[in-house]
């Protein structure tokens, strides 16, 4: 991948394939959060979205952490203004990203650094991280969604006994949650996150966006509202396809019956 960024604290990378990298590149911090590189956080993912080019991003934290949290050294200026201003919010610009984002963690994930874990779409760890709520440890009121959409994925009485007792979660528990999608070797982490970002970007680019998109939002709703916006939405995927798209449609599903064609 060639390096796109000239800020050192979040490096963006983009390589032909159509996949980007992101990373949190503060290892001697641990990779703790400024309030700047909240915003070049943010901003990166904006920017990822709105590249034709970028079909899948991976996100993931340099040296033995991916991201402890935030820097708390500058506590009172981060906390008053993290969630007000939707620009500089790095979990609210992942939130609204239409790419799918692979998260590979390693280390450990704390507070802050275990909310945008949240937010990744696929979570590939290395054995051994853990992802650890400090929010009532240290008084810190969560405001990055992980009070509620972690007791969404995992269950509320798992969620209480990991964030109100801020007791670690290794990734070996996590997967078994559903929390954490693979676990493998450290050495293994990025081609394991590599391996699926590339399964992701050798799809149909249009239906991959659509499909994040209706997956992320029947989450919001009741199973019957669910199904009903899938139907909507499928019916106005094929109203717009063209006759030429059906054909092309018809011609893959036949070469791949024949042989001709690969899944």
């Amino acid at each position: 991948m060639a390096t796109t960024s000239t800020e050192n604290l979040i490096v963006v990378t983009r390589d032909s394939g159509g996949i980007a990298g992101v990373t949190i590149n503060r290892p001697k911090s641990l990779n703790s959060l400024t309030k700047s590189m909240m915003t070049e956080l943010a901003q990166a993912f904006k920017a990822l979205d709105a590249d034709d080019a970028v079909r899948v991003i991976i996100l993931s934290g340099s040296g033995r952490a991916f991201c402890s949290g935030v820097d708390l050294t500058a506590a009172e200026d981060v906390f008053k203004g993290d969630v007000k201003d939707v620009e500089s919010d790095p979990v609210a610009q992942m939130e609204r990203c239409r790419k799918p984002i692979v998260g590979a963690i390693a280390g450990f994930a704390v507070t802050a650094g275990f909310e945008i874990a949240l937010a990744c779409d696929i979570i590939v760890a290395a054995k051994g991280t853990k992802f650890i709520d400090t929010h009532a440890r240290f008084g810190i009121f969560p405001s990055w969604g992980l009070s509620q959409k972690f007791s969404r994925t995992v269950g509320p009485n798992k969620a209480r006994e990991v964030s109100l007792g801020a007791i670690p979660l290794t990734a070996e528990q996590a997967e078994k949650l559903g929390f954490v999608n693979h676990v493998v070797e450290g050495s293994e982490l990025m081609s394991k996150a590599q391996e699926i970002a590339g399964a992701i970007a050798k799809n149909n680019q249009d239906l991959v966006l659509r499909y994040k998109s209706v997956i992320n939002d029947g989450l919001r709703l009741n199973l019957g509202d669910a199904l009903a916006l899938e139907k909507e939405r499928a019916h106005s995927y094929y109203d717009g396809m063209t006759k030429e798209q059906f054909k092309k449609m018809q011609e893959f599903i036949a070469g791949r019956s024949s042989g001709k064609s690969k899944l």
